[in-house]
């Protein structure tokens, strides 16, 4: 198996496959031979294996059509894939860039035995002493041409392949480098507008949005306004509570998280921003408690700031 398949990629491959349209076996190793130019073809034993473990893991199904298993790819198994874009956008490249290896090591092969070819009939010709192009001699030279013309078909659609595997691999991670700075940025206006909402409210929500969004001193405002809620009655806490999450809401620092260094997978950098967000939330919670009404309130809003970034993230048509 080529080197490009090593450590899981097949599986990841096989997924893709399956995501296309729901395949049998045989249809599998057939259109894995194909995207190798007929140069490599898996065996069943390759093959069906890892279908059955997929099928194990839940990533794919398996119903019987026609006589032959035919297997599907399930929503667990798009989850993987999607989690795993930026991989495959990879191993897309890679697949042709082994196309293009294992087509220059064939163009070695023909030379090689071409050469060979040549110094034989060279050896036999002046063996003879009256060489005449017979009709092996001319059977040879066929041969020949057709393997050289064969050769020459394999590496120019191998050089094509790898090509359109790097335009399609570099447009993938542009768009995804766009979406991940959409999102971050849908995030923090998102994280603005609960915070003024959660403010409104004061208590421990007011608290959370500011420690998250505002720092140090957005809590501490925040806290104050509660404070004075308690002391002077619940008219008093009210306003109060609002001043202060207003106050945290204008010194949310727009820096937030940028001490997470980008690691070049745009998918899994949005994925640490939003354990930093959890994170946050479930320290202030700790921290101030929550009360069942700020817990459904904070449901709402969630549930607000999810949709919208589902929304972001979807592309644009």
């Amino acid at each position: 198996m080529p080197p490009v398949f090593a450590h899981g990629r097949l599986r990841l491959y096989l997924l893709k496959l399956l995501d296309e349209a729901p395949r049998h076996g045989y249809e599998v190793i057939r259109l894995l031979e194909e995207r190798f130019q007929g140069l490599y073809a898996p065996s069943a034993g390759t093959v069906y294996p890892r279908l059955a473990k997929l099928e194990a893991e839940g990533l794919v199904t398996q119903a019987t059509e026609g006589g032959r298993k035919v297997y599907s790819i399930t929503d667990a198994g798009r989850a993987e894939l999607a989690d795993r874009g930026g991989e495959l956008a990879d191993l897309e490249l890679e697949i042709r860039d082994s196309v293009s290896e294992l087509a220059a090591e064939i163009r070695d092969d023909v030379r090689g035995a071409a050469g060979a070819l040549r110094r034989e009939m060279r050896a036999a010709a002046s063996a003879t002493a009256t060489p005449v192009e017979d009709a092996s001699w001319a059977a040879a030279k066929e041969e020949l041409r057709k393997a050289k013309q064969e050769w020459k078909e394999q590496a120019r659609r191998a050089k094509d392949e790898s090509r359109r595997a790097r335009e399609e691999a570099q447009q993938a991670r542009r768009q995804a480098r766009e979406a991940q700075e959409r999102a971050r940025e849908e995030v923090m206006r998102i994280a603005g507008q609960l915070q003024e909402q959660f403010a409104k409210s004061g208590g421990v929500l007011g608290n959370l949005a500011g420690s998250w969004l505002g720092g140090g001193a957005g809590s501490t405002s925040s806290t104050s306004g509660a404070g004075a809620g308690t002391g002077a009655g619940p008219g008093t806490g009210a306003g109060t509570g609002t001043g202060a999450g207003t106050a945290g809401a204008a010194a949310a620092d727009p820096h937030w998280a940028e001490d997470l260094a980008p690691t070049g997978d745009p998918a899994r950098d949005l994925d640490r921003l939003l354990d930093r967000f959890r994170d946050d939330v479930r320290d202030a919670a700790r921290d101030h408690g929550v009360t069942p009404a700020k817990l459904a309130e904070a449901r709402a809003h969630l549930a607000a700031a999810a949709d919208r970034l589902a929304q972001m993230l979807r592309p644009s048509r």
